[in-house]
């Protein structure tokens, strides 16, 4: 086996390529878009770079075969909120072969200690955890945009190296023309019509508005939990631009109690029904291919985040922007299934919530830690 580090543009096609060929033979996988994978590794495209730094390596078996991938990275705001310096792993891929698993851990490891590091995360990204974060352990089903998605024989190499379960992340699902439980309703229905309530979807014209709305919820929201570290404007705004090409501005809502941003959820359309079996190019016919299923409309949604003010979490606004959500989609008969994804098992509340509403379990991802010996 040969392992080498991503130098140049043959290298970044070869990363690239190993994805591919992995799961080439697995139907449910969807290839991800190159462009937006080469993206977390490029300083003009990722301000993690601002505070971080990353690195990646494929290797080939004897033959000049590539077999594996993995990526490595330092996040300068996380590595050193825990009891030991802490850097990450991702992007890892391999055949079924314990020895090549095992090689791309222990170069990611020997990295990340030249650095200074004395454990790793993973499989994480160099970036927010609403892409590529998570190792898939159950399941193994048509992953939504964005999540993760692996062999089932992945976690084995993940514990025999010695890797321990942080938290797990929670994936349900809630089948959109399914009525809400009486109770559920009766309480959103209530709350949204409170008065100084007001709810509002998303203004594409009104982006820097509602990007600093987002910044306040999420930042108070979100602040206690382990590892949280605040978001900035410039991350919000990258990440609005990217979703452009795929967002329903109607499935983005925000709550407002007296005028004060209070609470939001920011649901995509499945772009991975568009771009199914492009293998990640949107060259001229994936282009074509991409647009033409944008303009007939995805059957599945993915709700990416949400978050409410701790002072307002017992307010019931999130059952009420639900309600809200459902006046829109349901009129469509589009969107048929919504992915409630991902939530901490440390969440419960909002696991709550889920459970309020009748959503079923649909996948589980964990992320893991490594301590260097």
């Amino acid at each position: 086996m040969v392992i080498t580090e991503v130098l140049d543009k043959k290298g970044r096609k070869d990363f690239l390529d190993v994805a591919r060929d992995i799961y080439k033979n697995d139907p449910n996988w969807v290839c991800p878009l190159d462009e937006n994978v080469e993206a977390v590794f490029d300083p003009k495209k990722n301000n993690f770079f601002q505070h971080g730094k990353c690195t990646r390596w494929i290797v080939k078996d004897d033959s000049g075969k590539l077999i594996g991938r993995v990526a490595a990275f330092i996040n300068e705001k996380k590595a050193y909120q825990n009891d030991q310096p802490t850097g990450g792993m991702g992007f890892f891929e391999s055949i079924q072969d314990e020895k090549v698993a095992f090689l791309l851990f222990d170069t990611a490891k020997e990295w990340l200690k030249s650095q200074g590091m004395e454990a790793m995360d993973g499989p994480i990204n160099f970036g927010e955890n609403d892409s590529f974060w998570g190792l898939l352990v159950e399941g193994f089903t048509h992953p939504s945009f964005g999540m993760n998605y692996h062999h089932p024989y992945y976690k084995a190499f993940f514990d025999h190296y010695g890797f321990y379960k942080m938290y797990e992340q929670i994936t349900n699902h809630l089948e959109v023309y399914k009525p809400f439980p009486d109770r559920f309703t009766q309480i959103a229905n209530w709350v949204a019509k409170k008065p100084g309530y007001d709810f509002q979807s998303f203004d594409v014209k009104k982006i820097d508005s509602f990007a600093a709305d987002f910044i306040e919820i999420y930042n108070d929201a979100w602040h206690d939990f382990a590892g949280f570290t605040p978001i900035n404007k410039q991350t919000i705004l990258e990440s609005l631009e990217k979703m452009k090409a795929i967002m329903d501005p109607k499935l983005i809502w925000f709550a407002y109690i007296n005028n004060e941003p209070a609470a939001f959820i920011l649901i995509l359309p499945d772009a991975n029904q568009m771009i199914k079996g492009l293998n990640g190019k949107l060259n001229l016919i994936g282009k074509l291919k991409f647009l033409y299923r944008r303009y007939r409309g995805v059957n599945r949604m993915r709700a990416v985040v949400m978050g409410t003010k701790q002072k307002f979490q017992k307010h019931g606004l999130e059952s009420a922007i639900f309600i809200k959500l459902k006046e829109y989609v349901y009129p469509l008969n589009q969107y048929h299934e919504l992915e409630l994804s991902w939530v901490g098992d440390f969440n419960t509340k909002m696991l709550a919530l889920h459970e309020a509403m009748n959503a079923k379990f649909g996948k589980r991802h964990v992320t893991m830690r490594y301590l260097f010996k």
